[in-house]
């Protein structure tokens, strides 16, 4: 999934993309280093892994980032 760099904090090396319909979905400093980058700026194009994170009650949870990386062609 393709999504746009919003924020990044090099110091906790986390932030946020916006998705294409404008949705702004955060990531952690495990994302970002699953995606072997040392910086992001606001505005690149990135290359996002999402996953669904379940509840204690199994039921289905809200969508994380798991994998934050430069957009490619």
């Amino acid at each position: 999934m393709q999504a746009t760099a919003y924020t990044y904090d090099p110091e906790t090396r986390s932030g946020q993309v916006l998705l294409d319909d404008g949705t702004p979905l955060p990531f952690d400093a495990a994302a970002f280093d699953a995606g072997g980058l040392r910086l992001l700026r606001p505005g690149q194009r990135v290359r996002i892994e999402t996953a669904t994170a379940e509840s204690a009650e199994g039921a289905p949870g809200e969508r994380r980032i798991t994998l934050v990386t430069l957009q490619t062609f």
